[in-house]
Formats: structure tokens, sequence, C-alpha cells
């Protein structure tokens, strides 16, 4: 999208210069006689949303290069509390709100869609037959929820006595609450190691061979290549329970895989999932809005390269409409 294309909505309902005093501290923000954005926008929370929340900003901030953006991953849990708290612009949130959140002002807007996967060590002593009859829901509770499942062989169906060492997250997230709703529960009744942020517990299990984790796609895969980072391999789901991965199960291999069957419906949802920007109330100041702008319409053609699915038109709409922006 051309600068000025991103400034006609913005420029015509705002004042020309408007002050941030939520944030404590933040510079004027303002479009200058010339239509030029200047500015300050802050976003922290899910780390599902980090990298292609840091792709928008290096984009936008190419077309309006007074505008400086700031971008801190630390969970879900972390961004919608700041988001709330008016401690930045938008809260990454990669879990749908609650009505306590919205409640408190909190204002979603989808932006993207992924998923939380299951991982393994690619060295897994049963990987092989994990990758001819996959996991089922049954076997994923049995692990995290009530643990009546211990060994890998009990997971794959063979004699191996292996442990397996079951891992879950320490800070408040989407990732972990998205896998637990999957499995009929919440993320405090989780069981395993208590790893924190999505780096954290891909690390883990890239250490330990009998280690089971859950990872948003965007840590599980390299986003280059495509594959599954180094050490790590994605457990697949036998979604129809019938001891097998039949041809439409199978499409863990590579990213673009699994984007695909997230799209066609073949992934469950959840754990497939709707990312948000979160804000306290709607936003008014013309920065953060053409931010916004530019991430629900131009904005979406980056959701695909790093790895992302574009949110359907109907959504991206109704945000805009929320927003006060003409389609």
């Amino acid at each position: 999208m051309k600068k000025n294309s991103i400034l006609i909505a913005t420029a015509a309902s705002a004042v020309l210069a408007l002050s941030l005093t939520a944030c404590g501290g933040k510079s004027e923000s303002k479009v200058d006689a010339n239509g030029e954005l200047h500015g300050e926008i802050s976003l922290s929370g899910a780390f599902a949303l980090y990298p292609l929340a840091v792709q928008w900003a290096n984009e936008f901030q190419k077309l309006n290069p007074g505008v400086k953006i700031d971008v801190s991953a630390g969970g879900a849990g972390k961004g919608v509390t700041d988001a709330i708290a008016g401690v930045v612009d938008f809260g990454m949130v990669s879990r749908e709100l609650s009505d306590a959140e919205k409640e408190r002002g909190a204002v979603g807007f989808a932006v993207a869609k992924d998923a939380v996967v299951p991982t393994i060590n690619a060295e897994n002593p049963v990987i092989a037959d994990l990758k001819k009859h996959g996991v089922t829901r049954d076997d994923l509770v049995a692990l995290w929820i009530n643990g009546e499942k211990k060994t890998w062989g009990q997971v794959a169906g063979t004699s191996n006595a292996t442990p397996v060492v079951v891992y879950t997250r320490s800070d408040a997230c989407g990732a972990a609450e998205t896998w637990a709703l999957y499995l009929g529960k919440k993320q405090e009744d989780l069981q395993g190691t208590a790893v924190y942020g999505d780096p954290g517990l891909a690390a883990a299990i890239q250490k330990d061979v009998n280690g089971l984790g859950l990872n948003n796609i965007g840590y599980a895969y390299d986003t280059k290549t495509g594959k599954p980072n180094p050490g790590i391999a994605v457990a697949p789901i036998d979604v129809n329970a019938n001891g097998q991965i039949d041809p439409e199960e199978d499409f863990y291999d590579t990213k673009e895989g699994v984007v695909k069957a997230i799209v066609e419906g073949r992934y469950p949802s959840p754990p497939a999932r709707d990312l948000y920007l979160v804000s306290k109330g709607v936003p008014t100041d013309p920065v953060v809005v053409a931010f916004l702008q530019y991430i629900l319409t131009d904005g979406q053609k980056e959701n695909g390269p790093q790895g992302y699915i574009e949110i359907p038109q109907d959504k991206l709409d109704a945000g805009l409409e929320k927003l006060g922006v003409k389609k």
C-alpha cells in the first residue's frame, strides 16, 4: 500500500496532532502538514505473533520513517495485561479474549492465524512408529492431563519402556491455553516440566531425546527452509483415531504442509487459532490507527512468507469497521 493510501481514513478523521498520554512518557503523535506520520507505537505479548509483528513493523516504518515501533515478546498473558493497563498500544494475544478482559476494555482485532503442534526430539526412540501411527487426542490427554501414559511404548503401541518427559509452559500464554482447550482443560491443568517461552520450550525439546512439548508452528519450523528446526520433529496427530496416519493427516514434514492443512480444515481447531492485536478500547490515535489499518489490509501479504495464514476477508472487514475505517 502506498503511504498516502494508508493515511486516507486517518487524516480525514483525526486532528492534525494528538498527544498520547495513556502510556505516559510517549512522544507526540501526529500527521504533519505534508501528510507524514510521526510518533511511536508499542506492542508486547505472544511469542506466536512476535516474528510477524516485527515484519509488519519493519515494513510500516519503511513507508513511514517518522514512526518508531517497539515490539517485545513475553507471552499472551503479558500482552493483554499491558494493553488493558495502557502500557502498550497493542497486546499480542494468541487466544480468545475472556469476558472479564473485555469488561476491562480489551478490544481484539484478528490479524493472523496459526497453530500449536506437539513437538518431539528428532532422535525420539519411537519416531518411526509415531510417524506411522501418530498420536491421538486421547494419547495427549493421557500424557498432559491425567498422566496415565508414562512411556513412549505406551504412546506408540510398542514395548519400549523409555519414559516420556513432558514439557509445558511456565508463562501465561496462548499456546498452552489453546493446547489445554484442545484437551478439554485450562493451562494450569497441563502437567510437565514448565519452561518459559516458545524459544525456551523448543530448546528443551532439542536437548531432550525423550521430550514431548508444544510449540507454535513458527518455533517448530524454520522460516527460511520450511523444514522442522534442527533437533525437532512434529508428532503427527491421528485425528480420526483409526490407528494410522492417513494421507490427509500426513502433512507435517514442512511448514507449508501444516499451513495448507489448517486452511483446508484438516488440522484440529483448536489447536489451530486466530492471533489478535488487542487494545484498550478502539484506537483513536492517528499513527496507531494507520498501523492497524495497514496490518488489516496490505500487511496481510506478509503473513504467508512469514509462515502464517491470512485472516478471512470478512474478519478483516469486521476489524476495519470496528476501527472506523472505510473498507
